[in-house]
């Protein structure tokens, strides 16, 4: 089950949890953010991804690896809020992070993704992402239409 709780403002860096309160699963989906948990073993057999893609109109995907040496490069666009005209879609298949949104009282809310967990953010909601103090998570991005990754 996916874990949250609101985002504690310290100084510690943005790989650490910053535990606060917890946030049901019921107020994600209030803010329009699902979440399913699927087998990232089994995926590409057992169906249950490409009945969701299928559902949702997912017609294209890509592969993301975020290393130490990704992060380098790519850490600070990230970790800086934004948003998106689509939706954002993660499927976790190795490591883990977490992805950060506003909810109506302009709060950060931090999710805990891990292995086997599908995530996807509304389009229009601000977010943003950051691993954990592992550093390292292996994700599917799916899209509606062709791969992208445009902040707006």
């Amino acid at each position: 089950m996916v874990r949250a709780w609101y985002y504690l403002e310290s100084d510690d860096d943005q790989f650490a949890p910053h535990g606060g309160p917890e946030v049901s699963l019921e107020a994600l989906e209030n803010l329009g953010v699902l979440y399913w948990k699927l087998n990232a073993d089994q995926y590409q057999i057992d169906g249950q991804l490409d009945s969701i893609c299928n559902e949702r109109h997912y017609k294209n995907r890509d592969q993301v690896t975020i290393t130490d040496a990704f992060l380098v490069e790519k850490l600070q666009m990230f970790f800086e809020e934004h948003l998106h005209d689509d939706e954002e879609i993660r499927f976790i298949l190795e490591g883990s992070g977490y992805f950060d949104v506003r909810d109506t009282e302009d709060r950060w809310i931090r999710i805990e993704v891990v292995k086997d967990d599908l995530i996807i953010i509304p389009a229009g909601i601000f977010h943003r992402f950051s691993p954990d103090s592992k550093k390292f998570i292996k994700a599917l991005r799916l899209f509606q239409d062709e791969s992208k990754w445009t902040p707006i």
